[in-house]
């Protein structure tokens, strides 16, 4: 790819380390900014955001001035039958509450004589409201109130998306570090193999040593050669497997080089980047955990649903009042003699359908409660259940860290035993089998480690620190 070092320099903004002469190091806490800034589900997660906002603004649209205009007319063989305009302008409210003004011009040789309004038309305006359903709540208030609902629970869903996007970027990048650790280890010890068996061939040709061990001394460099190989390949994997989360503008994926080597700094970095230092047990609540939060904007959502069914149980009693004037730039023309007024009543005999809709939506509202308690507790043993993991492999890793001393001790001093002819072949090997055995165990509880600060970065869903 045309400039990709340059890509990767960009990208994270790489410093050259002296372990090897063009060696790249991907720090943790760059590598994490750029997935939070560029990865593409971060992006799809601001796009809910605009989508929430979207939404509320639809459902304010249920509030809207409206201008209606009907317009109709009947002219045959000359004569003029009808000729019948109405004009409406409406002021949707809150409560149920709707001003309206009208303008009703009427004329033609066969109109209905109620539809007889003066030659320059009349004009009327008054409002419209309901005393039963509608009066408390109604469907436009119950739409605007859950779609801001939806709009913070969006917030909400936003930051455990973000999260765990972010924590599976973590566990990608610890896998390739202990993958490259390995890499190092076998490295280092197929360099000591490598001169031994280069000794004892030496030692051999000149009689000081038996041929035979220098079978036994290929055997153990070959056996090396080979985890060496299968480490570098798990590395490789690893590498491709960490470029899934990395991105430029544009919606470029980029694909780490060979040179380019996790931070061997790590520690402190993972606890800036994943904020989570020094954050006791019993200074955490979950009150405002995004994952308690949504579910608890989930049952007010119900909430106002219930409220609505519940509202669906009154009678429909609407009521209309208009003025009427002729002159309506005169004020002390609109007067209570001159009106158009109307009632509409309506009610279910056995409200079979409301009273079933009211149950069902306070059964909703009572299973997302039982779903609520059960998330907290399970949260909450979780996050107990991680500090408790990461105290065991904290003593974990101050023993593992003693026992890949001591076994370097005894490799050692194994190998200036064998220097001196006091020793054999098979106990050097032997012992430099345990001292990798060792290396690997602690490589692996330090993956644990590091696996469990990212489950409860995941867990506790802490803000990510300004990356």
């Amino acid at each position: 790819m045309r400039n990709f070092v340059t890509y990767i320099c960009l990208l994270v903004s790489i410093t050259a380390i002296a372990q090897k002469k063009d060696s790249l190091q991907l720090g943790f806490i760059e590598y994490l900014g750029y997935v939070k800034k560029y990865h593409p589900v971060v992006k799809q997660a601001d796009l809910t955001i605009d989508m929430a906002q979207a939404n509320v603004m639809k459902a304010r649209g249920g509030f809207d001035p409206k201008i209606e205009v009907d317009y109709d007319r009947k002219k045959f063989k000359g004569t003029e039958y009808y000729d019948l305009l109405n004009a409406t302008f409406k002021i949707p409210t809150w409560y149920g509450i709707e001003l309206k003004a009208d303008f009703e011009q009427n004329e033609g040789d066969f109109i209905n004589p109620e539809r007889t309004v003066p030659t320059d038309g009349l004009y009327s305006a008054g409002l419209s409201f309901s005393l039963g359903q509608g009066f408390l709540t109604n469907q436009r208030m119950a739409t605007l109130k859950r779609a801001k609902i939806f709009r913070e629970q969006t917030f909400a869903e936003r930051e455990l998306l973000v999260n765990s996007i972010l924590y599976k970027a973590a566990l990608a990048y610890f896998d390739w570090y202990i993958a490259y650790n390995e890499v190092l280890v076998f490295n280092n010890i197929l360099e000591n193999s490598e001169k031994r068996f280069n000794n004892v061939k030496r030692s051999a040709l000149l009689g000081d040593k038996a041929i035979i061990d220098t079978v036994e001394a290929k055997i153990a460099f070959q056996s090396r050669t080979l985890g060496l190989e299968q480490t570098r390949l798990e590395f490789l994997k690893k590498s491709l497997e960490l470029s899934n989360f990395l991105w430029l503008t544009d919606n470029v994926p980029l694909e780490l080089q060979e040179n380019v080597i996790p931070s061997q700094n790590i520690d402190e970095e993972i606890e800036i980047a994943l904020n989570i230092q020094g954050v006791p047990l019993t200074s955490l609540t979950l009150e405002n955990h995004p994952k308690m939060r949504s579910l608890g904007l989930e049952i007010d959502g119900l909430e106002v649903d219930k409220r609505l069914k519940a509202n669906k149980l009154l009678p429909v009693i609407d009521l209309t009042y208009n003025f009427l004037t002729q002159e309506p730039d005169v004020p002390n023309s609109l007067n209570m003699s001159q009106y158009k007024a109307g009632v509409r009543f309506t009610v279910p005999l056995f409200l079979r359908k409301e009273r079933g809709d009211y149950r069902i939506a306070k059964q909703k509202v009572a299973f997302a409660n039982f779903k609520l308690v059960t998330e907290r507790m399970t949260l909450q043993n979780k996050i107990t259940s991680i500090y408790n993991e990461l105290e065991s492999l904290q003593e974990q890793t101050t023993v593992i860290k003693d026992i890949v001393k001591n076994y370097q001790q005894l490799l050692s001093a194994e190998e200036r035993k064998f220097n001196f002819g006091e020793s054999s072949l098979f106990l050097v090997n032997s012992r430099e089998q345990k001292y990798i055995e060792s290396r690997l165990k602690q490589l692996e509880i330090r993956h644990k480690q590091m696996t469990a600060k990212a489950v409860l970065f995941n867990t506790l869903v802490l803000p990510s620190e300004e990356l």
